[in-house]
């Protein structure tokens, strides 16, 4: 069976290459094309053709996805979602998997996802590229209020391209992916999260919050453990459970100023720990069913057959 789960991921992993290099190289003309022409509709027709070759991308990726799960996922929560419509995403991370997890999930049901990423990954071979042609925002995590402005303004100016089109923009507010040993340093107050921030959601709620159709909680649980990226690839992600809860984007938590109004930085805080403290009461309210049946399971599969 390790042989085969080898031979999985092996095939998968190649499969995920070969898309990537093909894919993102047909990116490269309409990307260059960006690069040199002025703000206008040929400029938003380049936009377009990205998008439109990111997900040809998806697509291929989440056949394969597919055909190597081991187990159905559970995903709850899309009904009535809008593929030309604009959406803010906001999602507890805890693997590198969550990123193919949640493009399958919302394929051609909202608009491509865009993803806040650390500055250093536009040096990743092929995909950084592509990330910059795509307009994702990069991230250059600064030390001070100093380095909080840059990485703020950097996040306005990506909002304001992503007005252009339906967008959707989403946010890992804890900001890194979740670890036991992360969990403990931060003396987290939540027990299957670590503590959000709110500068990406804030920023984007600041420059096209109005735009937004709402904003789209999700939660993601691995109730098996979570996955390694090989381990997908092999097919031995386990059960994936995906909750999306459609939330409307308050006015009070729209058009401020993150780093000079304190006020509104406040809104904005108060409105992230309401969702994180709901998310990880359902996360532990999930686990405790998940558990809670897989133990009375056991305990019956042990019961003595009784004689007739």
């Amino acid at each position: 069976m390790m042989v085969v789960a080898w031979l999985r991921g092996a095939l998968t992993g190649l499969l995920l290459a070969v898309n990537t290099v093909l894919v993102f190289s047909l990116m490269m003309l309409p990307a260059l094309a960006k690069l040199v022409l002025p703000a206008g509709a040929l400029r938003v027709a380049c936009d377009k053709a990205l998008n439109s070759l990111a997900s040809c991308w998806v697509a291929v990726n989440n056949a394969w996805l597919a055909a190597a799960a081991s187990n159905p996922w559970e995903v709850s929560g899309l009904d009535g979602l809008n593929p030309r419509g604009w959406y803010l995403v906001s999602s507890n991370h805890q693997s590198w998997v969550d990123i193919l997890v949640l493009q399958r999930v919302f394929h051609r049901r909202i608009p491509f996802l865009k993803f806040f990423l650390k500055r250093e990954l536009i040096w990743v071979p092929v995909i950084g590229l592509a990330w910059w042609a795509l307009d994702f925002p990069f991230m250059q995590r600064g030390k001070g209020r100093g380095g909080s402005r840059d990485d703020l303004a950097t996040t306005r100016r990506a909002c304001e391209k992503f007005k252009r089109i339906p967008t959707s923009v989403i946010n890992f507010a804890e900001g890194t992916r979740f670890t036991h040993a992360k969990h403990a340093a931060q003396r987290s107050p939540y027990q299957y999260l670590l503590i959000p921030k709110a500068g990406g959601l804030g920023v984007a709620l600041a420059t096209m919050g109005e735009q937004f159709d709402a904003l789209l909680d999700v939660t993601l649980i691995y109730p098996e453990g979570t996955p390694s990226f090989w381990d997908l690839l092999c097919g031995r992600a386990g059960a994936v459970w995906v909750h999306v809860r459609r939330r409307p984007v308050p006015t009070a938590v729209v058009g401020g100023d993150l780093v000079r109004d304190k006020a509104y930085r406040q809104r904005v805080r108060a409105w992230i720990d309401e969702q994180w403290a709901e998310k990880d009461l359902f996360i532990e309210t999930r686990l405790r069913q998940y558990h809670a049946g897989r133990a009375a399971a056991g305990a019956g599969a042990l019961q003595p057959e009784h004689e007739a």
